[in-house]
């Protein structure tokens, strides 16, 4: 067997911390002015912003599990912890766009005078903390999806918060107080279809899935390029948390070991080219049947090696 292991990319925790930190002074804030101004909308955007914050703090708690080392029970750690944080973060997202719907239409049937002033400004407020968190995690958001669950938190309350500021200036201009629900319920929506993207990924990664940035057509060709491989078969990639992939995989070759240096040169080129760090190959110089240990020839490709992040 051959394996190959690399270090996770350091994770941005202060980003989580400061993110965690100013939502919850301005959730508490919000709260305390939508009490004052007798303004449901601020108190439900409170409540929003709160499901938030837990959805920070989940993401934040996987990725600190994430780190921590294999043990004879959980061989690879606690790396899936970072796939069920995302997923979870996407479906709270969810309930909050449920909860933020429902309240809109409840008000459609019943329109609540809105003061203006008070709401603008704590929603002005609202943007430039929800604005300046989100683009904490905007370099990050491509490469973990618990990062870009996030960036999506931040970035839905920065817009719901735009949406108030201008469903409040159109109330005070035309007195409307419906405008209000309407522009709630558009916001929803968008915040929705974000989030449909998340759960999905979230989804197929918890099911074990090829991550989205893999091309399997590349892998089996950069499998083949191994001198003396004339088959790939029983490939199996899939990812061990938002970051990290692992690869297997049964090699038919005319013989059955391969130099060091041609398998440090395909290591490099998966983990550069595929970002798959974690891969382990078994080399056979005949077809396997069902790939039992009597039929195929197993040999050792260099020695097995373990490194992980601290």
């Amino acid at each position: 067997m051959s394996g190959s292991h690399h270090p996770t990319l350091d994770s941005p925790h202060r980003s989580f911390v400061l993110g965690i930190g100013l939502n919850l002074l301005f959730v508490a804030v919000e709260a305390t002015f939508g009490v004052l101004a007798g303004s449901l909308a601020l108190l439900a955007d409170a409540g929003h912003n709160l499901s938030d914050v837990l959805g920070l703090a989940l993401a934040w708690g996987a990725m600190l599990l994430a780190r921590r080392p294999p043990t004879e029970r959980r061989t690879y750690g606690l790396r899936a912890s970072s796939i069920l944080a995302a997923l979870g973060n996407a479906l709270l997202l969810l309930v909050a766009v449920g909860g933020i719907a429902w309240e809109a239409v409840r008000r459609l049937g019943q329109p609540a005078p809105v003061a203006t002033g008070t709401v603008m400004l704590v929603a002005g407020v609202g943007i430039v903390i929800n604005a300046a968190t989100a683009l904490l995690f905007w370099r990050g958001r491509e490469r973990d999806l618990n990062i870009r669950g996030a960036f999506l938190h931040l970035a839905a309350d920065a817009g719901v918060s735009l949406g108030v500021v201008l469903a409040g200036a159109f109330i005070q201009l035309t007195g409307w107080d419906f405008v209000d629900p309407v522009v709630t319920l558009f916001i929803a929506l968008l915040i929705l279809v974000a989030t449909w993207g998340l759960l999905r990924r979230s989804v197929d990664l918890a099911l074990q899935a090829v991550p989205e940035h893999i091309d399997m057509e590349r892998v089996r060709a950069r499998l083949r390029e191994l001198p003396g491989v004339s088959e790939v078969h029983d490939l199996h990639v899939w990812a061990m948390s938002t970051t990290e992939a692992a690869l297997t995989a049964h090699l038919i070759a005319r013989e059955p070991q391969v130099e060091s240096t041609a398998m440090s040169a395909l290591r490099a080129r998966l983990r550069d080219e595929c970002g798959i760090a974690h891969i382990t190959l078994q080399m056979e110089t005949s077809p396997c049947g069902n790939c039992g240990p009597t039929e195929a020839r197993p040999d050792a490709l260099g020695g097995a090696h373990a490194a992980h992040a601290h």
